[in-house]
């Protein structure tokens, strides 16, 4: 079981976002089960959910882990095929998130099309790491820092931005013949709140309000 698999097929994501076979993925991330240990946890009737399995099998979201024999029947064991998932923008076709189009370093919806972008070329990459069993070469830093000034802030992006341009001027070489383009990709933003533990699903809210 991979620990994250992105979802770049479109009727994937769609069978993935059903709240039943949602449901059901997570209660295969714990352990394999048959469509008749699965029901009495989800309430619905075992014929149910075989169909559900057979829907998320289909777009190789659970596959076989076995089989085990209960009176005369068979019971097929399903698991997840990833602990998490991220459905790829990829999967959203034209109306996917483009940087290009118009790039503002100060807007938060740039950085999230700039986020999104991540995602999908991070996951066409992972998935054709995979099928040719190799590793992919990555590297990510992730920090936080508290500014006591908007000032401050902005004297921390102008060190930021001098000190990534510094080293991409010192490292890129477009000329190195077998040599392979990397894309660097800086964020910042302000922190998420966690939700309150009080036994109730909230939405994150963040810190402080942020201006596009």
């Amino acid at each position: 079981m991979f620990d994250v698999t992105v979802i770049e097929d479109p009727a994937a994501a769609a069978v993935s976002l059903d709240p039943t076979r949602a449901r059901l993925l997570a209660e295969l991330t714990v352990g394999p089960a048959s469509a008749a240990m699965l029901a009495p946890r989800v309430g619905l009737p075992r014929q149910k959910v075989n169909y559900h399995l057979k829907a998320l099998e289909k777009h190789g979201l659970v596959e076989l882990a076995g089989e085990r024999r209960k009176g005369n029947v068979t019971e097929r064991l399903m698991r997840a095929t990833a602990a998490s998932y991220v459905i790829s923008p990829g999967a959203l076709g034209a109306v996917q998130p483009d940087p290009d189009r118009a790039r503002d370093q100060l807007s938060a919806r740039w950085l999230l099309a700039l986020a999104a972008r991540l995602v999908r070329d991070v996951g066409a990459l992972v998935t054709g790491a995979a099928k040719a069993r190799k590793r992919l070469a990555t590297f990510a830093l992730d920090g936080e820092v508290r500014f006591a000034s908007a000032a401050d802030r902005a004297a921390f992006v102008a060190e930021l931005t001098q000190g990534v341009e510094a080293l991409v001027r010192k490292y890129h070489d477009g000329g190195a013949e077998g040599g392979r383009d990397h894309r660097v990709v800086i964020a910042l933003h302000p922190k998420v709140k966690e939700p309150a533990h009080d036994g109730a699903d909230q939405l994150p809210t963040a810190v402080s309000e942020v201006t596009e």
